[in-house]
């Protein structure tokens, strides 16, 4: 099989996020790809106003996802879940969801349906530009406070500003409805609760639980590795 990572919101260098985890796999002989997000910056048009939104991430995640048609199974982070929830609708290679801290949107949802009226207080919002980003003082507290401080000095180098018109652009496909799905809770995650988490892991076929904090596959590579071999 084949495992294709897709990153959550406001960051760029795709691969480096999951890099840990894609090592421990290709150790055990499973190959990886992270496809670059456009909304995020990552394929040369900056976001913002008139920049890439959620319709050309599916896009870029749906040509890799098209472009072999090995067993595949999909790793979506956060963000990432919207636009899997598109991207993978429909495509006989994909015989898995993995869905880490993520979420499951029915078909004509959005990602602000997800949250409350009001932005995170984690998040940055520039409506003058159209972006939105990670609040650099409040990342390691927020995402990153499992890791080991060169992990948090590099993902901090790799935060990102994207289009917040992402936040509201509804999903035109629900794959998790298609295809077998398992969800992993992240049990001490403080940008995504974990009651909310849970509440949404009840759409997936079958939830696991890791005491971790937002990017487990970071600070807890080996474990989220064992995960994607057993399914």
């Amino acid at each position: 099989m084949r495992v294709v990572f897709v990153h959550g919101a406001c960051v760029r260098d795709g691969s480096w996020w999951w890099h840990r985890t894609a090592e421990l796999l290709q150790e055990r002989g499973v190959p990886s790809v992270a496809p670059a997000l456009p909304s995020c910056g990552e394929t040369g048009l900056p976001g913002g106003v008139g920049g890439p939104g959620l319709s050309e991430d599916v896009a870029a995640v749906r040509q890799v996802l098209q472009a072999r048609d090995e067993p595949t199974v999909v790793v979506a982070h956060s963000y990432g879940g919207i636009i899997t929830a598109e991207a993978a609708a429909g495509i006989g290679s994909v015989r898995h969801l993995l869905l880490i801290s993520s979420y499951l949107p029915e078909v004509g949802q959005s990602l602000s349906e997800f949250g409350d009226t009001s932005p995170a207080p984690f998040l940055d919002v520039d409506p003058d530009t159209g972006t939105f980003g990670v609040r650099p003082e409040l990342l390691v507290d927020t995402f990153l406070q499992d890791c080991d401080p060169g992990v948090q000095a590099q993902a901090a180098d790799r935060l990102a500003r994207q289009s917040v018109q992402v936040t509201g652009q509804q999903v035109g496909a629900a794959a998790w409805q298609q295809v077998p799905s398992t969800y992993l809770v992240c049990a001490q995650d403080r940008g995504t609760p974990p009651h909310l988490q849970r509440e949404f892991a009840r759409r997936a076929g079958s939830v696991v639980e890791l005491d971790a904090g937002h990017h487990p596959f970071l600070s807890q590579p080996a474990a989220v590795r064992d995960v994607l071999l057993s399914l």
